[in-house]
Protein backbone atom coordinates (compact mmCIF):
# COMPACT_ATOMS: atom_id res chain seq x y z
CA UNK A 1 0.00 0.00 0.00
CA UNK A 2 1.15 3.53 -0.87
CA UNK A 3 1.89 5.95 1.98
CA UNK A 4 0.45 9.22 0.58
CA UNK A 5 2.02 12.48 2.55
CA UNK A 6 -0.43 14.36 5.12
CA UNK A 7 -1.85 17.80 3.91
CA UNK A 8 -2.46 19.97 6.64
CA UNK A 9 -5.66 21.22 6.75
CA UNK A 10 -6.95 25.03 6.10
CA UNK A 11 -7.71 24.74 10.03
CA UNK A 12 -4.45 23.79 11.28
CA UNK A 13 -2.97 26.55 9.04
CA UNK A 14 -4.96 29.02 10.85
CA UNK A 15 -4.12 27.43 13.97
CA UNK A 16 -0.55 27.46 13.47
CA UNK A 17 -0.31 31.40 12.00
CA UNK A 18 -2.47 32.57 15.37
CA UNK A 19 0.24 30.56 17.39
CA UNK A 20 3.03 32.38 15.40
CA UNK A 21 1.31 35.60 15.77
CA UNK A 22 0.98 35.22 19.41
CA UNK A 23 4.51 34.24 19.51
CA UNK A 24 6.03 37.44 17.75
CA UNK A 25 3.56 39.64 20.06
CA UNK A 26 5.21 38.45 23.45
CA UNK A 27 8.63 38.94 21.70
CA UNK A 28 7.87 42.22 21.12
CA UNK A 29 6.45 43.53 24.26
CA UNK A 30 9.53 42.12 25.77
CA UNK A 31 11.52 43.76 23.75
CA UNK A 32 9.81 46.85 23.90
CA UNK A 33 9.26 46.76 27.68
CA UNK A 34 12.70 48.34 28.75
CA UNK A 35 11.61 51.17 26.92
CA UNK A 36 7.80 51.21 28.07
CA UNK A 37 8.72 50.53 31.58
CA UNK A 38 11.50 53.75 31.69
CA UNK A 39 8.69 55.79 29.91
CA UNK A 40 6.22 55.21 32.41
CA UNK A 41 8.37 55.55 35.59
CA UNK A 42 10.26 58.53 34.21
CA UNK A 43 7.80 60.15 32.01
CA UNK A 44 4.42 58.97 32.95
CA UNK A 45 4.79 59.20 36.82
CA UNK A 46 6.56 62.27 37.19
CA UNK A 47 4.10 63.94 34.54
CA UNK A 48 0.57 63.02 36.10
CA UNK A 49 2.29 63.68 40.07
CA UNK A 50 2.98 67.13 38.34
CA UNK A 51 -0.98 67.66 37.43
CA UNK A 52 -1.36 66.68 41.07
CA UNK A 53 0.68 69.11 42.66
CA UNK A 54 -0.48 72.03 40.18
CA UNK A 55 -3.15 71.61 42.13
CA UNK A 56 -1.70 71.96 45.88
CA UNK A 57 0.63 74.17 47.81
CA UNK A 58 3.62 70.94 47.67
CA UNK A 59 6.62 72.77 48.55
CA UNK A 60 9.21 69.81 47.73
CA UNK A 61 10.36 69.81 51.45
CA UNK A 62 6.64 69.50 53.25
CA UNK A 63 3.38 67.23 51.93
CA UNK A 64 1.28 70.06 49.97
CA UNK A 65 -2.47 71.05 50.91
CA UNK A 66 -5.01 70.84 47.83
CA UNK A 67 -5.68 74.20 46.64
CA UNK A 68 -7.43 73.61 43.66
CA UNK A 69 -7.17 75.85 40.90
CA UNK A 70 -5.80 78.69 43.23
CA UNK A 71 -2.09 78.58 41.73
CA UNK A 72 -3.66 79.05 38.49
CA UNK A 73 -6.13 82.05 39.21
CA UNK A 74 -2.42 83.62 41.12
CA UNK A 75 -0.85 83.00 38.33
CA UNK A 76 -3.03 85.44 36.38
CA UNK A 77 -2.49 88.01 38.52
CA UNK A 78 1.34 87.73 38.66
CA UNK A 79 2.94 90.42 36.74
CA UNK A 80 6.42 88.92 36.61
CA UNK A 81 4.72 85.39 34.91
CA UNK A 82 3.33 87.60 32.37
CA UNK A 83 7.14 89.43 31.87
CA UNK A 84 7.96 86.05 31.34
CA UNK A 85 5.25 85.29 28.87
CA UNK A 86 5.98 88.61 26.67
CA UNK A 87 9.58 88.24 26.90
CA UNK A 88 9.50 84.05 25.76
CA UNK A 89 6.57 85.37 23.22
CA UNK A 90 8.95 87.76 21.89
CA UNK A 91 11.68 85.01 21.35
CA UNK A 92 9.37 82.59 19.41
CA UNK A 93 7.80 85.39 17.03
CA UNK A 94 11.26 86.52 16.15
CA UNK A 95 13.85 83.72 16.48
CA UNK A 96 11.94 80.98 14.73
CA UNK A 97 10.79 82.24 11.64
CA UNK A 98 14.90 83.99 11.26
CA UNK A 99 16.01 80.38 12.21
CA UNK A 100 13.63 78.62 8.99
CA UNK A 101 14.71 81.84 6.55
CA UNK A 102 18.37 81.58 7.56
CA UNK A 103 18.66 78.02 7.91
CA UNK A 104 17.10 77.60 4.45
CA UNK A 105 19.19 79.93 2.74
CA UNK A 106 22.60 78.76 4.14
CA UNK A 107 21.65 74.77 3.08
CA UNK A 108 21.38 76.24 -0.13
CA UNK A 109 24.43 77.69 -0.27
CA UNK A 110 25.80 75.12 1.06
CA UNK A 111 24.55 72.69 -0.69
CA UNK A 112 26.26 74.49 -4.12
CA UNK A 113 28.76 72.34 -6.31
CA UNK A 114 31.96 74.29 -5.66
CA UNK A 115 35.43 73.01 -4.08
CA UNK A 116 36.20 72.63 -0.67
CA UNK A 117 32.20 72.78 0.29
CA UNK A 118 33.23 69.88 3.20
CA UNK A 119 34.97 72.86 4.70
CA UNK A 120 32.36 75.49 4.48
CA UNK A 121 29.93 72.61 5.95
CA UNK A 122 31.69 71.84 8.97
CA UNK A 123 32.72 75.41 9.93
CA UNK A 124 28.82 76.23 9.86
CA UNK A 125 28.27 73.23 12.00
CA UNK A 126 30.67 73.60 14.37
CA UNK A 127 29.31 76.22 16.61
CA UNK A 128 26.25 73.43 17.58
CA UNK A 129 29.18 71.57 19.10
CA UNK A 130 29.57 74.43 21.50
CA UNK A 131 28.38 73.82 25.20
CA UNK A 132 25.69 76.34 25.77
CA UNK A 133 27.35 77.78 28.73
CA UNK A 134 30.50 78.15 27.21
CA UNK A 135 28.41 79.85 24.09
CA UNK A 136 27.14 82.45 26.68
CA UNK A 137 30.85 83.23 28.14
CA UNK A 138 31.97 83.60 24.65
CA UNK A 139 29.20 86.34 23.24
CA UNK A 140 29.42 87.92 26.91
CA UNK A 141 33.22 88.93 25.28
CA UNK A 142 32.45 89.65 22.06
CA UNK A 143 29.09 91.54 22.99
CA UNK A 144 30.71 93.67 25.97
CA UNK A 145 29.97 96.92 25.19
CA UNK A 146 33.21 98.60 26.52
CA UNK A 147 35.68 96.32 24.96
CA UNK A 148 34.33 93.64 23.20
CA UNK A 149 34.97 92.62 19.04
CA UNK A 150 31.15 93.93 18.18
CA UNK A 151 31.52 97.32 19.39
CA UNK A 152 34.80 97.21 18.65
CA UNK A 153 34.21 96.59 14.46
CA UNK A 154 31.23 99.43 14.77
CA UNK A 155 33.31 102.12 16.00
CA UNK A 156 36.02 101.42 13.68
CA UNK A 157 33.19 102.39 11.19
CA UNK A 158 31.70 105.45 13.14
CA UNK A 159 28.77 103.66 14.44
CA UNK A 160 28.35 103.95 18.17
CA UNK A 161 27.54 100.30 19.47
CA UNK A 162 24.33 99.47 21.89
CA UNK A 163 24.71 98.26 25.07
CA UNK A 164 23.84 95.00 23.97
CA UNK A 165 22.86 92.78 26.98
CA UNK A 166 22.84 95.55 29.44
CA UNK A 167 20.07 97.29 27.30
CA UNK A 168 16.48 96.49 28.08
CA UNK A 169 16.04 96.94 24.30
CA UNK A 170 18.76 95.23 22.92
CA UNK A 171 19.05 92.46 25.23
CA UNK A 172 16.69 89.80 23.62
CA UNK A 173 17.65 90.42 20.34
CA UNK A 174 21.64 89.54 21.14
CA UNK A 175 19.83 86.78 22.23
CA UNK A 176 18.06 85.71 19.24
CA UNK A 177 21.77 86.59 17.71
CA UNK A 178 23.42 84.06 19.49
CA UNK A 179 20.51 81.71 19.21
CA UNK A 180 20.88 81.87 15.37
CA UNK A 181 24.50 81.65 15.35
CA UNK A 182 23.91 77.78 16.16
CA UNK A 183 21.25 76.59 14.45
CA UNK A 184 24.22 73.99 12.22
CA UNK A 185 22.04 71.27 13.31
CA UNK A 186 18.61 72.52 11.58
CA UNK A 187 20.97 73.47 8.46
CA UNK A 188 22.11 69.73 8.23
CA UNK A 189 18.67 68.78 8.29
CA UNK A 190 17.92 71.40 5.85
CA UNK A 191 20.91 69.71 3.41
CA UNK A 192 19.42 65.96 3.72
CA UNK A 193 15.78 67.62 2.31
CA UNK A 194 17.58 69.22 -0.32
CA UNK A 195 19.42 66.18 -1.84
CA UNK A 196 16.35 64.14 -1.31
CA UNK A 197 14.75 65.94 -3.92
CA UNK A 198 14.70 63.87 -7.07
CA UNK A 199 16.68 65.31 -9.98
CA UNK A 200 14.32 64.62 -12.18
CA UNK A 201 11.80 67.65 -11.68
CA UNK A 202 14.76 69.83 -12.13
CA UNK A 203 15.77 68.47 -15.50
CA UNK A 204 11.89 68.56 -16.38
CA UNK A 205 12.00 72.26 -14.93
CA UNK A 206 15.06 72.93 -17.33
CA UNK A 207 13.11 71.63 -20.37
CA UNK A 208 10.20 73.84 -19.56
CA UNK A 209 13.19 77.01 -19.94
CA UNK A 210 12.91 77.47 -16.00
CA UNK A 211 15.23 80.20 -14.30
CA UNK A 212 17.08 79.51 -11.05
CA UNK A 213 14.23 81.34 -9.31
CA UNK A 214 11.01 80.05 -11.05
CA UNK A 215 12.85 76.45 -9.49
CA UNK A 216 13.57 77.39 -6.49
CA UNK A 217 9.75 79.13 -5.96
CA UNK A 218 8.28 76.05 -8.03
CA UNK A 219 10.78 72.97 -7.42
CA UNK A 220 12.70 73.61 -3.95
CA UNK A 221 10.48 75.34 -1.83
CA UNK A 222 7.56 73.26 -2.07
CA UNK A 223 9.37 70.03 -1.88
CA UNK A 224 11.28 71.29 1.19
CA UNK A 225 8.29 71.85 3.30
CA UNK A 226 8.04 68.77 4.85
CA UNK A 227 11.74 69.60 6.28
CA UNK A 228 10.32 73.13 7.11
CA UNK A 229 7.14 71.27 9.01
CA UNK A 230 9.13 69.08 11.09
CA UNK A 231 11.92 72.12 12.04
CA UNK A 232 8.91 74.50 12.29
CA UNK A 233 7.41 72.23 15.31
CA UNK A 234 10.80 71.54 16.77
CA UNK A 235 12.14 74.98 16.53
CA UNK A 236 8.51 76.50 18.33
CA UNK A 237 8.69 73.54 20.72
CA UNK A 238 12.55 74.34 21.96
CA UNK A 239 12.14 78.07 21.80
CA UNK A 240 9.21 78.27 24.24
CA UNK A 241 11.68 76.44 26.56
CA UNK A 242 14.85 78.71 26.65
CA UNK A 243 16.96 78.69 29.44
CA UNK A 244 19.96 77.64 29.50
CA UNK A 245 22.06 80.84 27.51
CA UNK A 246 19.65 83.49 29.26
CA UNK A 247 20.03 82.19 32.69
CA UNK A 248 24.07 82.09 32.04
CA UNK A 249 24.27 85.54 30.60
CA UNK A 250 22.24 86.97 33.69
CA UNK A 251 23.38 84.51 36.15
CA UNK A 252 19.92 83.78 36.97
CA UNK A 253 18.65 87.46 37.48
CA UNK A 254 17.19 87.70 33.97
CA UNK A 255 18.44 91.70 33.77
CA UNK A 256 17.85 94.84 32.86
CA UNK A 257 14.65 95.10 34.43
CA UNK A 258 13.46 91.49 33.81
CA UNK A 259 13.95 91.70 29.94
CA UNK A 260 15.54 88.41 29.85
CA UNK A 261 13.15 86.78 32.22
CA UNK A 262 11.82 84.11 30.82
CA UNK A 263 9.15 81.36 31.04
CA UNK A 264 11.31 78.33 32.12
CA UNK A 265 13.13 80.76 34.09
CA UNK A 266 10.51 81.95 36.16
CA UNK A 267 9.58 78.03 36.87
CA UNK A 268 12.43 77.42 37.61
CA UNK A 269 12.62 79.98 40.39
CA UNK A 270 9.52 78.85 41.57
CA UNK A 271 10.31 75.66 41.92
CA UNK A 272 14.17 75.66 42.84
CA UNK A 273 14.33 79.24 44.61
CA UNK A 274 10.85 79.74 46.29
CA UNK A 275 10.28 76.26 46.72
CA UNK A 276 6.62 76.89 45.48
CA UNK A 277 6.73 73.41 43.37
CA UNK A 278 3.05 73.64 43.30
CA UNK A 279 3.25 76.78 41.47
CA UNK A 280 5.79 75.74 39.32
CA UNK A 281 3.72 72.99 38.48
CA UNK A 282 0.81 74.84 37.26
CA UNK A 283 3.76 77.34 35.43
CA UNK A 284 4.54 73.82 33.69
CA UNK A 285 1.24 72.46 32.86
CA UNK A 286 0.27 75.90 31.42
CA UNK A 287 3.45 75.92 29.33
CA UNK A 288 2.43 71.99 27.81
CA UNK A 289 -1.06 73.40 26.67
CA UNK A 290 0.40 76.64 25.13
CA UNK A 291 2.93 74.04 23.13
CA UNK A 292 0.09 71.54 22.52
CA UNK A 293 -2.14 74.27 20.92
CA UNK A 294 0.71 75.73 18.65
CA UNK A 295 1.59 72.19 17.85
CA UNK A 296 -2.00 71.26 16.80
CA UNK A 297 -2.09 74.60 14.86
CA UNK A 298 0.72 73.79 12.92
CA UNK A 299 -0.45 69.92 11.73
CA UNK A 300 -3.81 71.29 11.21
CA UNK A 301 -2.47 73.94 8.68
CA UNK A 302 0.48 71.39 7.24
CA UNK A 303 -2.41 69.86 4.62
CA UNK A 304 -2.56 73.35 2.91
CA UNK A 305 1.45 74.46 2.72
CA UNK A 306 3.45 70.63 3.25
CA UNK A 307 3.94 68.93 -0.27
CA UNK A 308 5.87 65.62 -0.64
CA UNK A 309 7.11 64.38 -3.87
CA UNK A 310 5.00 62.32 -5.36
CA UNK A 311 1.59 63.89 -4.44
Amino acid sequence: MLKTKAIPSAQSNVRYNNKKLHRDNINGWLFASPWILGLVVFFGAPLISSLYFSLTTYSILQPGEFVGFQNYTQLMSDSVFWVSVNNTLYFVIFFVPLSILIGVALAMLLNMKVKGMSVYRTVFFLPTLVPAVAMAVLWMWLLNPGFGLVNGILDSIGIQGPAWLGSETWSKPSLIMMSLWGIGQSVVIYLAGLNDISPDYYEAADMDGATWFSKMRSVTLPLLTPVIFYNLVMGVINAFQQFTLPYTLTNGQGSPADSMKFYVMYLYDNGFKFFKMGYASAMAWILFLIVLVLTAIIFGTSKKWVHYQGE
